[in-house]
């Protein structure tokens, strides 16, 4: 073989691994029902802060985790993780937000009356532990029949009255890959979240809330909206053992946090099972991360005070949020 040949041969090899890396980068081994039924056991919180435990991993928000969180405001610019309430009906909204008005024009007081059904694909959301059941079970193995007509009987949202304040951090995969967002349907794994902190330098820690970006929000402006609950970039279920080890205390994204298909046969939303049952991790759903995107890229720093305050409705599945991130 001439010099010419073998130096051809190298690149040609290359690129045939590159490629071989490229495109077998989001694969990974098949996930089952049944391999979800063993990390329910082994990634299961029960009975950590005690048997009769309504916080699941806020427990791991301590005071010291928010003094630590506040000495992360150096400039005092804060930015909504939150998307504008959505009051048109549409393709990825079909329950938009309802403002019916009263006292309009006529008096000294406007006022007006909210009507929302705020789970879903469209409106910016927590979830709190009573929202997913699994074999009538919920975290810390309270039944599924004390969710009643009134409410939720145990794992209500209003354990979450004294807010949740603390370090977020920010995982932007579309940034990491070098685009503007990611496609629907991508998976994000584990070794995506090892590979966003080795670019970065910011490390996951104990109590922290993490936000991942798929750029959710990016695309629908460039492209327009679509149905997203077929089809959703999302972090894949294998990533829960990630959070679990890291002691991650919430965990948000700008999408329904589980990728769109899960790719596990026989379980469409298997993360919000293992986090929220298993693991006690309360979720936010549909966040807007461009701003905090472009906030954080601009200061070279992923991480930021976080504050919530969820709505302190008893026996309520969740609440209509605004994350707020201070820099």
């Amino acid at each position: 073989m001439t010099g010419h040949h073998r130096i051809g041969a190298v690149v040609l090899t290359t690129l045939v691994l590159c490629f071989s890396f490229s495109a077998g980068s989001r694969s990974q081994e098949p996930v089952t029902v049944e391999t979800i039924e063993t990390w329910m056991e082994e990634l299961s919180n029960w009975g950590r802060w005690g048997k009769e435990d309504q916080m699941g991993t806020l427990n791991l928000i301590t005071p010291a985790k928010r003094k630590e969180a506040a000495r992360l405001v150096k400039e005092g610019v804060s930015v909504s993780l939150s998307r504008p309430a959505d009051k048109v009906k549409g393709i990825e909204n079909p329950s938009p937000w309802g403002q019916e008005m009263r006292g309009v024009g006529s008096g000294a007081f406007a006022m007006d009356t909210y009507t929302i059904n705020y789970h879903g694909f469209a409106h910016t959301h927590l979830d709190a532990l009573c929202h997913f059941a699994y074999k009538g079970r919920m975290y810390n193995g309270f039944s599924s029949e004390s969710v009643q007509p009134e409410g939720c009987g145990k794992l209500g949202v209003e354990h979450l009255r004294e807010g949740i304040v603390t370090r977020g951090v920010l995982i932007d995969i579309p940034r990491l890959e070098g685009v503007d967002y990611l496609a629907p349907g991508t998976a994000i794994y584990a070794k995506d979240l090892d590979a966003w902190e080795k670019k970065t330098g910011v490390t996951v820690r104990s109590g922290d809330a993490v936000f991942i970006r798929t750029g959710r929000w990016a695309r629908r402006a460039a492209e327009g909206p679509w149905d997203i609950a077929k089809s959703g970039a999302g972090v894949h279920v294998s990533a829960a053992r990630w959070f679990k080890e890291r002691d991650v205390a919430v965990v948000g994204s700008d999408f329904g946090t589980d990728v769109a298909p899960s790719g596990v046969e026989g379980a469409r939303f298997p993360l919000h099972q293992l986090l929220l049952v298993a693991m006690g991790t309360p979720l936010f759903d549909n966040c807007d991360l461009e701003a905090v995107s472009r906030e954080a890229n601009a200061r070279g720093r992923w991480d930021f005070l976080l504050t919530v305050a969820p709505l302190s409705v008893p026996g309520g599945t969740g609440s209509p949020v605004n994350p707020i991130a201070t820099f």
